[in-house]
């Protein structure tokens, strides 16, 4: 379950800063339900943290201890290479399961915007919307440890329009 396993939250910090902000407050707001364990609050990093190197090492410890990755997918995300190609090939590499949450709303896989190393391969698309975030970060990572090899290698998944009604959307 998202709020008591630790999910990963990548993002472009220079323009989607707000949209993991959104989320951050979804948890604060007593009205709505929506909570999850952020991964970055398991540490903090200290002023060292200018360094690559030091910085890749705390993201690592930080993704190896989640459950499941959420990358926040805006107009600039498929471009940046530093850190979120390097945190997506870290979520493969571990076997996390990752959603992918596009800020335009689409529901599917936006091949314009979505990363070239998730393109195509067993991740779960939603729109950004946060009853559709709390479906996925619940039930997606269960879902995609029961899939086969065979399964998870015939590319990425969406919620139809019938599972977007059942949230409300």
């Amino acid at each position: 379950m998202s709020y008591r396993d630790p999910t990963y939250v990548i993002f472009d910090g220079g323009n989607d800063m707000w949209a993991y902000g959104f989320m951050l407050g979804w948890v604060r707001n007593d009205k709505v339900a929506f909570d999850f364990k952020d991964a970055h609050d398991l540490d903090t990093m200290t002023s060292r943290a200018q360094g690559e190197e030091y910085v890749k090492k705390h993201l690592r410890a930080r993704m190896e201890k989640s459950v499941a990755a959420l990358v926040i997918v805006g107009e600039s995300t498929k471009n940046l290479y530093k850190f979120i190609r390097w945190e997506l090939e870290l979520a493969q590499s571990l076997g996390l399961p990752i959603v992918a949450t596009n800020l335009n709303d689409k529901r599917r896989q936006d091949d314009d915007l979505c990363p070239p190393i998730i393109r195509n391969t067993c991740v779960l698309h939603v729109a950004f919307r946060m009853a559709i975030i709390r479906k996925a970060l619940d039930e997606w990572p269960g879902e995609f440890s029961r899939l086969s090899a065979a399964e998870r290698a015939q590319g990425w998944r969406y919620y139809n329009d019938e599972i977007y009604r059942s949230v409300g959307l």
